[in-house]
């Protein structure tokens, strides 16, 4: 490798990563749940899930590496020849860890992460930091990470183009565009996290409440969804808690955005397209949701202006 290469800063995308195929839905429950499997009828059920949305291929998979294409490239426009992308997946191949050990095989000394979610938390974002650091620290990389990006502007202005766009799709179904209710989603949490100050929920307002306002919307709130089958509490209500709430207050119309998702994959295709959807239904309900940024070059720019702010900042 010319020295030129190994100067090149080394970019981790992280993400929480997707089964391959339905032949990969047992290992990757497997390792979600710590090594424990799931048992065959959770397994059942689960493929069941992937099923309904993909009719067994798996689509999911793509979204992740096209957004790494894309951030590569608008890098690449950005500052030529500076940055090469890696992909990290908390359980999937390629791991985090492997994502690392592939920038030390390529001679990279110098790092930035990032993960494809724009809020932190200690038990998300921050598993993700702490497994590549780790990594990074062992093979002798430098690495720096961008923690959080929930209110870059380019990230609101195409959430807002969203809610704009969902808004006059339901406006007719609901009698005006004031009428439809605008539910902000993300995936819950353990609730332990507020007793440890974490800024998960708060961020998760902060960008729900600038998106709202810039796209003019009076008429919303914040409701949780997909709480992991623990235990312990979850962070809620979950949407199917709070769809029936509406409906009784006379709601008609509902326009989801799960601003804390990125992509389209099973927490949005099943979770809301299909579970929350035919709860709407039963309660009488029209209920829609917003596009996914996916590879909106807004997203894109989001991403890459926030590495190279975070490379600039330790310079």
């Amino acid at each position: 490798m010319s020295e030129h290469e190994n100067r090149k800063i080394g970019v981790l995308v992280m993400s929480y990563g997707t089964p391959e195929s339905m032949d990969d839905v047992e290992a990757y429950y497997t390792h979600i749940r710590r090594g424990h499997a799931p048992t065959p009828e959770l397994l059942a059920e689960l493929k069941g899930r992937y099923e309904a949305i993909v009719g067994g291929v798996f689509p999911l998979r793509e979204n992740t590496n096209g957004q790494v294409a894309g951030l590569q490239d608008k890098l690449e426009q950005l500052a030529p020849g500076r940055y090469a992308c890696y992909q990290g997946l908390k359980h999937a191949k390629p791991y985090i860890e492997d994502g690392v050990q592939q920038m030390a095989d390529d001679g990279i000394k110098k790092a930035v992460g990032i993960v494809l979610a724009p809020h932190y938390s200690v038990m998300s974002v921050g598993g993700y930091i702490k497994r590549a650091q780790e990594k990074a620290e062992q093979l002798g990389i430098e690495i720096s990470f961008v923690e959080q990006y929930h209110l870059h502007p380019k990230l609101l202005k195409a959430l807002e183009d969203r809610v704009s766009d969902g808004l006059g799709r339901l406006a007719e179904a609901a009698g005006g565009r004031e009428r439809v209710k605008v539910l902000f989603s993300a995936h819950s949490l353990p609730e332990k996290i507020r007793e440890l100050g974490d800024p998960y929920e708060r961020q998760l307002l902060e960008t729900s409440a600038a998106v709202a306002e810039a796209a003019g919307v009076k008429d919303w709130q914040f409701t949780w969804q997909s709480a992991g089958r623990t235990r312990e509490p979850w962070l809620g209500p979950d949407i199917l808690e709070t769809l029936p709430v509406l409906a009784e207050d006379g709601v008609k119309a509902v326009l989801v955005a799960p601003v804390g998702f990125v992509s389209d994959h099973l927490e949005v295709l099943y979770d809301l397209d299909i579970e929350a959807r035919a709860a709407a239904k039963d309660l009488n309900m029209t209920l829609d949701r917003i596009a996914m940024l996916n590879r909106d070059p807004l997203y894109m720019e989001t991403l890459a202006e926030s590495v190279i702010d975070a490379v600039q900042g330790k310079e």
